[in-house]
């Protein structure tokens, strides 16, 4: 019997329809010698400390540290049932069929499964990029030899073991010092948590010791044939900043003056430069839950499960966790078969379509740059706008844009800059034309916006000038501003700084390393990341922005440097490159992380943390004081008098500019 063993029910449904198995059993679908079933998401988990001795239920710094000498996994509890069906089918199978999703995690979630069940038989691996029929049948056509993607399932063992070594001992470990200091929370350390938080504290840490500095701009309204622009005033060099901003209120207000008593300026040069830009590239995951973020307001889980849906509930577009924008060039011989289905699911594109190129090649279409998944882009068959909802049809919209933007010509516009003089003053005018709208023309209007205030401090026109010619000066205006701190990071932007930890990094050495990897966690971990930090309490919506919490800031005052360091995560990440490429070994790298754990431990071990404790809020109920716990919804403080008194607040409530209380607001149940 061959089964089939997928990663999710609905996967298994649209496997089991194309095999023609469709006789629905408990927990599957079968037919004529095949069987499909599935997982959900991860049926075991690993063993934790307890498991393995029941002295590791009681939290000691003596017993640490805590490295498995055989790792175990065992069935989930929430879905026992199912692993229990999944058993039996895997142990009656003559062979396997690896179904579940074409990355490292979906391969360790089917292996573990295959390991805990002993099966020893012949193991094929169905790589799918789309849940769509069509696509299907050609990853069946295609089945890869299970020797191709092992290598996967040690690099997510790999990840997973780590995880655990770090997040179960240097959490207890750090716990344990914060109680002997005073501080009554837990102190949770992870892997890639830690350094994400970090950046995140840091952020929160400029903008805290951020002092504004004033300066002052001059804008001069200028005109010429009955046309008119706006320059820019450029400051003399000895007033002014490192950015070119005049420092110097004296010197600005001489330079109106000047300009004022001028009534005209002369034009001392232009240059027009023609620049051509190629459509950006589809989507990988990060840049989509970026953009999302930006343009839409979606959290980047929400992103993930928006594109997840696309993916699995609608046929709608390719596989969503990928890494990479580019495409197989082999996948070009089916762009007629896209563009088709997307005029039968949107008759309103024909317009478009009909200006579209379909044998232009991009730089897009690259094999040298796919990785195990392309870019995320629309499947080959057409998909029911109807069924989706708004959310789902702005990201499918996005989506689809930047697939028919590789088919367009390249957007192209005239940028002129020119200089002036006035009273003596230097005067700068930037403007653009644009000649050819190209793939610009399938952007939304935010994306143009976007686009466009990267191009030129301002977007403007400027009329016919030459060197030498008179334009008329009109307003002339002086600006008293200052400067502004940092902006506190989205979800969006937490992920780009995540994958570009590279240009955080100091030591030319690593950064040069980290330029080719993929940063902090993967496409498929860091929207959990962030929200694990958020459900944990160390991190704080404060509307789009994200800000750190006063437990966020004492861990990341207490754990050692190098456990928060992003440039050691991002190594970590290379190193599991290394071993799904086969450059590394498995044990290898799990000895060399036990061995680092220990050492920490037994540096740490005997430390006094000089933890800045968190100011304590009054009960709203009784006025005792309060301590911070952890429910299902995140950090809260809870009276210390529990469970007589009930009383409760969030955590983000309790204290404004840290440790200043905030007036309370009405109690809550207990979470």
């Amino acid at each position: 019997m061959r089964v089939f063993l997928c990663e999710k029910p609905s996967q298994g449904k649209d496997i089991a329809r194309v095999l023609g198995a469709g006789q629905r059993g408990s927990g599957c679908y079968s037919g004529a010698g095949i069987v499909v079933t599935w997982c959900i998401g991860h049926l075991v988990e690993a063993v934790p400390p307890e498991g393995y001795d029941e002295r590791y239920k009681r939290w000691t710094i003596e017993q640490l540290p805590i490295i498995p000498e055989h790792w175990r996994v065992e069935p989930k509890a929430a879905t026992a049932a199912q692993f229990k069906i999944v058993k039996q089918l895997v142990g009656q199978a003559t062979e396997l069929v690896i179904a579940t999703d074409a990355d490292r995690e979906g391969e360790m979630i089917a292996r573990e499964i295959i390991e805990l069940c002993g099966y020893r038989g012949p193991i094929q691996r169905l790589w799918l990029s789309a849940l769509n029929d069509a696509s299907i049948r050609k990853a069946l056509g295609a089945l890869k030899p299970s020797a191709e993607t092992l290598p996967l399932y040690y690099s997510a063992l790999a990840r997973s073991r780590a995880d655990w070594l770090i997040g179960m001992n240097l959490s207890r470990l750090f716990t344990l010092l914060g109680r002997q200091a005073g501080y009554t929370g837990v102190l949770s350390v992870g892997r890639v948590q830690t350094p994400t938080l970090k950046l995140v504290v840091d952020r929160d840490r400029e903008i805290t010791c951020f002092v504004s500095v004033p300066f002052w701009a001059v804008e001069v309204t200028l005109s010429h044939a009955g046309q008119s622009f706006i320059a820019s005033w450029t400051p003399p060099q000895g007033c002014t900043d490192d950015a070119g901003r005049c420092l110097q209120q004296p010197v600005a207000q001489q330079a109106v003056e000047r300009m004022r008593a001028a009534g005209n300026a002369q034009v001392v040069s232009v240059e027009t430069e023609r620049v051509r830009e190629g459509p950006p590239l589809p989507f990988d995951l990060g840049t989509l839950q970026e953009v999302c973020s930006k343009q839409l307001g979606l959290d980047v889980q929400e992103t993930l499960d928006i594109a997840q849906a696309l993916y699995e509930t609608h046929k709608a577009t390719t596989y969503p966790r990928s890494d990479s924008g580019y495409l197989p060039e082999s996948m070009l011989v089916e762009v007629p078969t896209v563009l088709d289905s997307l005029l039968k699911t949107d008759p309103g594109l024909r317009p478009l379509i009909d200006r579209l190129d379909p044998t232009q090649r991009s730089r897009a279409w690259n094999d040298g740059k796919v990785t195990a998944h392309h870019g995320i882009i629309p499947t080959l068959e057409p998909a029911n706008l109807s069924a989706m909802n708004e959310k789902e049809l702005a990201v499918y919209r996005l989506i689809r844009a930047h697939y028919l933007a590789q088919f367009l010509p390249h957007h192209e516009f005239d940028r002129t800059v020119a200089q002036l003089a006035c009273g003596g003053q230097s005067l700068l005018a930037v403007g653009k034309q644009i000649a050819v709208a190209g793939w610009r023309q399938v952007m939304t209007a935010q994306e143009e916006s976007d686009a466009d205030n990267d191009d030129a401090p301002r977007s403007q026109v400027l009329p016919a000038l030459r060197a030498g010619l008179s334009c008329q000066v009109g307003n002339v205006d002086l600006k008293a501003l200052k400067t502004l701190p940092p902006k506190p990071y989205t979800q969006g932007e937490l992920v780009k700084a995540m994958k570009g930890v590279a240009k955080l990094v100091t030591d030319p050495r690593l950064k040069q390393k980290l330029k080719e990897t993929t940063g902090i966690g993967t496409e498929a971990t860091r929207a959990n990341i962030i929200g694990g930090l958020l459900g944990r309490g160390y991190l704080l919506k404060k509307g789009r922005a994200i800000r750190a919490s006063d437990a966020a800031f004492t861990l990341i005052g207490t754990v050692p440097a190098a456990i928060a360091d992003p440039g050691t995560t991002a190594v970590w990440e290379q190193a599991l490159d290394m071993i799904e490429a086969g450059q590394m070994t498995l044990d290898s790298f799990i000895a060399k992380q036990s061995a680092w754990v220990a050492q920490l431990v037994q540096q740490y071990s005997g430390a006094t943390l000089a933890i800045k404790l968190p100011p304590s809020p009054s009960c709203p109920q009784c006025g005792a004081p309060m301590r911070q716990r952890t429910g299902k919804n995140g950090a809260f403080w809870s009276c210390s008098r529990y469970p007589d008194c009930k009383g409760t607040q969030p955590v983000d409530t309790s204290t404004g500019k840290r440790g200043a209380p905030r007036k309370q607001r009405a109690s809550r149940k207990a979470s």
